[in-house]
């Protein structure tokens, strides 16, 4: 490659890294991080003072139950609805939504919007 040329993976983690620097999860404000794979999304609440996840849920955990729509983000949504929940009983309520360098879009948006209607502010 040519210098100064940076592939889809690398250009992803810039752009993660300039999220990171401005968005920071507290112990009053955790921080919902979201990583998406090819076939499975994961999202993790992380407090960043104490650098510790207080909860995560991902697709690959039992959300068939919670499914609305089709395909990857129906499935998404379910992973959000569920992360909602198990912050709801860790007495979690506002968090700062980290995209982790994907466009708020399709999958990520899906998952933002069920953890929303799960209750979850940001």
């Amino acid at each position: 490659m040519a210098s100064g040329q940076h592939n889809k993976y690398e250009r992803r983690q810039i752009r993660r890294y300039r999220i990171r620097n401005r968005v920071t999860g507290s112990p009053d404000r955790p921080r919902l991080s979201v990583f998406r794979s090819s076939s499975h999304i994961y999202a993790q609440i992380v407090d960043d003072a104490n650098g510790v996840t207080i909860t995560q849920a991902s697709s690959r955990d039992d959300v068939k139950q919670l499914v609305e729509g089709k395909g990857k983000v129906g499935l998404s949504a379910a992973v959000g609805k569920l992360l909602a929940q198990r912050a709801k009983e860790k007495g979690i309520a506002a968090v700062a939504f980290d995209r982790g360098g994907y466009l708020y879009h399709g999958r990520v948006k899906a998952l933002a919007d069920g953890a929303r209607a799960g209750g979850l502010n940001f």
